[in-house]
């Protein structure tokens, strides 16, 4: 999920040109980006930095290696490979246009959560890590996180299409903020939806019995995260909206040579 498009420099620290594309306001699916030209194979047409990312779940049972923080991977193309292979000999070409900082990365001090530097351990600190650091419960199967979070892999499998822990890392960036009047009015300027929409989007992410499967989630969201000032996104509707949120704003970025995972 993406903040809203501006001209602030990317994090490249390159200004964001967003000179041919305007953003109307479409009554069913909200907010769109459309080109008042035409653009070329291959074109960049603007970059954001997410508001909100986290990787698929799955995707982190498996070892797939990326910061925590900004999703860029952590090992090259044939270390993943060889991995997946099992194959400890297998060479690809061109090792050049995925090459890592290795010597950059660092591990939260408390749970050992990777990261590709220092600077996205800091931020992801300062903005929700914090609150969601496991500290030893890292491996503690019975903590409340951790509980969501294999629940989720039990209902959402593989190829996925969001994250429940999109909608942790949203409380937690609530809960630690300094601003939070300004982070929640730009949390509800994301597409919202009606209830039969959000119902739709339900059944979509979580199969024929969403209903039930929608209110054991939300259980045990309260019992890792709830808070009284955020009582809104606890309740059966509000967890609704939020997960129909997610589902209709995320979007899933796999890895390819010189590209990394967002969402």
């Amino acid at each position: 999920m993406a903040a809203p498009m501006d001209t602030t420099p990317h994090e490249s620290g390159a200004p964001m040109d967003i000179t041919g594309v305007k953003i109307v306001q479409d009554p069913i699916k909200g907010k769109c980006l459309n080109a008042t030209r035409s653009f070329k194979e291959g074109e960049i047409i603007f970059r954001e930095k997410p508001i909100v990312s986290c990787q698929f779940l799955w995707n982190a049972m498996y070892k797939y290696t990326a910061c925590d923080h900004c999703m860029r991977s952590m090992e090259t193309a044939e270390a993943m490979s060889r991995r997946l292979a099992n194959t400890p000999s297998l060479v690809l070409p061109f090792p050049q246009c995925c090459a890592i900082r290795q010597e950059e990365h660092v591990t939260c001090p408390h749970c050992q959560v990777v990261y590709c530097s220092e600077s996205c351990r800091q931020e992801g600190w300062n903005k929700y890590h914090r609150v969601l650091c496991l500290g030893p419960s890292v491996n503690d199967l019975e903590h409340p996180i951790n509980k969501l979070a294999e629940t989720w892999r039990n209902i959402h499998y593989p190829p996925e299409t969001a994250s429940i822990m999109m909608i942790a890392r949203m409380i937690a960036m609530v809960k630690q903020t300094a601003d939070r009047d300004s982070l929640l009015q730009t949390f509800s300027g994301f597409c919202q939806a009606t209830t039969d929409q959000e119902e739709l989007m339900s059944h979509k992410l979580l199969g024929a019995e969403f209903q039930d499967q929608l209110e054991l989630l939300r259980g045990l969201m309260v019992e890792a995260l709830y808070e009284d000032n955020l009582d809104q996104w606890f309740t059966p509707d509000g967890f609704r909206s939020m997960f129909a949120m997610i589902g209709r704003n995320g979007q899933g970025i796999g890895t390819r040579v010189r590209e990394f995972p967002e969402l």
